[in-house]
């Protein structure tokens, strides 16, 4: 058993099928097939099941595919850090939570931009729960959440400092009116949003259960919903400013640790730190204390 053989294995393994590996892996099925049929003889284990659609790992192939993907991945690192040289060029792959993306990133990405033309930088927006997968899965480099992430395999740093504030319809004074409510609903993004967790505690800690909820997959559909009176949410207050200045909704001040949310950047602590990505860190932490300090 080599890497070359883990390599197919996976790609089978993940794709479904001897032709759709052999297509991605630019060889014949027959090749991929022979190497398939190699490995479960070396292990004396039947790895995939056959039928009409494909295939599909057995109780052994799923075993064995973890370990097939960390071998794909370390080769994947090891021509990426053979290749690096030191200037910041070619993909890099970060994550973030919308609202981070909206609010903070923009004036960011494009000064990255024009420091390094070399550099193809993509930006997967994802909830906290998703950007976390992605970083472990390794399939960002690092991703903007809201904190505090408490994984062993990951390192984090705090970026930004926010302010959490409930949201209403203007007709509503106060968070007292909100709380006595019967028909009480929050609009929120999918599940794995940490603001809707935050929400979802904060109501629950005055006695609030039995939440309806509303799912939304846009910040702009979530605003338009609260300001019709549909129901509330929460954001953090600086992105909030130009709606809340049209009188669009009413805010809703926090006390104490309930109204504090940190933003920070994770990454995989065994991972390797290309010269894209650390370029990009480095642009972040410049930029982090003009924006606190305009904060």
């Amino acid at each position: 058993m080599d890497a070359g053989d883990l390599r197919v294995f996976e790609a089978v393994a993940r794709l479904g099928g001897m032709n759709r590996a052999a297509a991605e892996l630019n060889t014949v099925q027959s090749n991929v097939t022979a190497r398939v049929k190699l490995l479960e003889e070396e292990l004396e284990q039947k790895l995939f099941e056959r039928h009409s659609r494909g295939v599909t790992p057995t109780a052994a192939g799923r075993r064995l595919l973890p370990y097939a993907q960390r071998v794909a991945q370390l080769l994947d690192e090891a021509r990426r850090a053979a290749m690096d040289d030191g200037k910041p060029k070619g993909a890099l792959v970060i994550g973030s939570l919308e609202t981070t993306a909206a609010l903070r990133l923009s004036p960011l990405l494009t000064q990255f931009a024009e420091a390094y033309p070399a550099v193809d930088l993509m930006l997967r927006t994802g909830t906290t729960a998703e950007l976390v997968e992605a970083v472990l899965q390794r399939h960002v480099e690092g991703a903007f959440v809201c904190g505090p992430v408490d994984h062993p395999d990951l390192q984090e740093t705090t970026i930004f400092r926010e302010e959490l504030v409930v949201l209403t319809s203007p007709a509503i004074r106060t968070l007292d009116e909100v709380l006595a409510r019967r028909d009480l609903k929050i609009v929120v993004l999918r599940l794995g949003c940490s603001y809707r967790q935050r929400l979802e505690e904060v109501l629950t800690r005055r006695g609030v259960v039995g939440l309806r909820r509303m799912e939304f997959g846009t910040l702009e559909s979530i605003i338009a919903c609260v300001s019709a009176g549909l129901g509330i949410t929460m954001l953090p207050r600086s992105l909030i400013g130009p709606v809340w200045r049209d009188g669009r909704m009413a805010i809703h001040a926090l006390p104490g640790p309930e109204s504090k949310a940190e933003t920070q950047f994770i990454r995989r602590r065994d991972a390797l730190a290309s010269s894209a990505l650390t370029a990009f860190l480095d642009l972040t932490r410049r930029s982090r204390w003009q924006v606190e300090a305009a904060d």
